[in-house]
């Protein structure tokens, strides 16, 4: 089959991958347009581009989809089916219409739950026990077209959004390769997602970021590995930022929210229902992350210490 894949992230490399070693013939890659990177803001190309271009495939990177210019592009290469994958950008009708089979995106939750950008992320940090993938019919809404095959994972007590992406994003080349087979033998059964039981998944920022230590612990360990490692749970110790990147439940009762309650060969927070949490991992500012001990090793923590 003739297709164009549309992805930008690392996430979607699995499936740009899977499409490749099923053989069919990707006749072009859309995907963003490099960006400078790093301190020295170096141009950066995406991974996708760069498995595309490893593979001899031509890379398309419009600014637009709307004016014209990918719709060329999409006739130039000229698909029977297009599959998106954490492409980044939204597409017109003309384009989800122009393949024979239109345009099946990979998704990362169980929709309808968690419809948006950061689909992984959220589903940590709400505390979900289960996610998933699902390819879906695109169509001109966001996340909200007819459901075609769905795989599910457990989310481990302390997996972090890092973990679950790599988990995630090989589930979803499995799920790829599921669907196209189905399409090809005519054994897809769409399904109508019910829009009423539909949840959103903002994109991240780093506002996000300040531990509010009056939730319960159970909410600041899901925010802590929810934001691992990026943008990053943080919290101002002696009136320093840290980040926190990994933690997990412990029995330990404290009193005093964000409170420091053992501070020996373990670092142990009170939080807002005088459950505890252990910190493994965390960051000072300009240094690297270190495990809780290494750090204390550093820097003079002691019992009654206060995380704000």
């Amino acid at each position: 089959m003739r297709v164009v894949f549309m992805g930008t992230p690392e996430f979607a490399v699995p499936c740009l991958q899977k499409l490749i070693d099923c053989g069919h013939e990707v006749t072009g890659v859309f995907t963003q347009p490099d960006k400078p990177q790093g301190r020295k803001m170096i141009m950066t190309p995406p991974p996708v581009k760069v498995l595309a271009e490893e593979n001899g495939i031509r890379v398309y990177q419009p600014n637009k989809m709307k004016d014209g210019t990918a719709l060329e592009m999409l006739r130039e290469a000229d698909p029977e089916l297009c599959i998106v994958v954490a492409y980044g950008k939204i597409l017109p009708k003309e384009i989800l219409d122009y393949p024979k089979y239109g345009c099946i995106n990979i998704h990362a939750s169980l929709l309808p739950k968690l419809r948006g950008a950061a689909p992984i992320q959220w589903s940590i940090i709400n505390g979900f026990e289960k996610t998933g993938v699902t390819s879906m019919q695109m169509d001109e809404g966001l996340d909200t077209g007819d459901m075609l095959i769905m795989r599910d994972v457990e989310i481990g007590e302390n997996m972090t959004a890092g973990e679950l992406h790599d988990e995630l994003s090989a589930l979803g080349a499995t799920v790829l390769e599921e669907t196209i087979d189905a399409l090809l033998k005519e054994e897809l059964n769409p399904v109508k997602q019910n829009h009423d039981e539909f949840t959103y998944a903002p994109m991240l920022s780093k506002e996000l970021s300040p531990i509010d230590w009056n939730l319960s612990a159970k909410e600041v360990h899901n925010k802590i590995r929810g934001l691992s490692p990026w943008p990053s749970a943080n919290a101002k110790l002696n009136g320093k930022t840290v980040k926190i990147h990994k933690s997990k439940l412990v029995p330990e009762k404290g009193e005093v929210a964000g409170q420091i309650v053992e501070a020996g060969k373990r670092l142990v927070v009170c939080c807002g229902d005088n459950n505890c949490i252990e910190i493994l991992n965390l960051q000072a500012e300009g240094k690297k992350a270190m495990s809780a001990a290494d750090f204390m090793r550093g820097n003079q923590l002691n019992v009654g210490d206060k995380f704000e």
